[in-house]
């Protein structure tokens, strides 16, 4: 079954916005998502609605963030989105006239609507804020790993001493 991908794709523009100063075209964040601009705009245009982002058009104009990161949570975003379904999974009928079918959608019913409000409150604790504090932590390590790794490299290329015998 496919995955709603939505979410995480806003989630990734909105903090290419947050890290970029000043307005970014939708060619610019559609490349950044591997997409095409026409999804973007289609995708940013419901969140201006809701006071998120705000384009501005012509020469040097864009997308940009029209919020406080630190107000806004996964939650509201994915809300902004509609509120697609957070899981895959469901009954097979709705309104099934057999009595094991009927208990068999309440034992999934009641289990699929405590995991989804679990999520549901989980994404709400999470702004755009922390996420962008963590993509910060990883670039952070990320480029100290790096460093480390080019610091070993250089240490076994660089040429070893001449080794001299010393004379019995």
């Amino acid at each position: 079954m496919r995955r709603d991908s939505r979410l995480s794709g806003v989630l990734h523009v909105l903090l290419h916005m947050h890290a970029h100063d000043g307005p970014m075209t939708s060619a610019a964040l559609a490349h950044a998502m591997t997409t095409n601009p026409v999804v973007v705009r289609r995708i940013l245009a419901g969140l201006r609605e809701h006071g998120y982002v705000r384009s501005e058009k012509g020469h040097g104009g864009g997308w940009t963030l029209a919020c406080d990161p630190a107000r806004v949570t996964l939650r509201d975003v994915h809300a902004a989105l509609g509120s697609p379904a957070v899981l895959a999974i469901g009954n097979r009928t709705e309104a099934p006239g057999c009595l094991i079918e009927q208990a068999v959608n309440a034992a999934v019913g009641q289990a699929l609507d405590a995991a989804e409000a679990l999520l549901l409150a989980r994404l709400g604790e999470v702004t755009l804020a922390a996420l962008h504090a963590e993509v910060g932590a990883r670039l952070a390590a990320h480029q100290h790993a790096r460093q480390h790794a080019r610091r070993h490299v250089d240490h076994h290329r660089a040429p070893r001493r001449a080794r001299t015998r010393s004379a019995p």
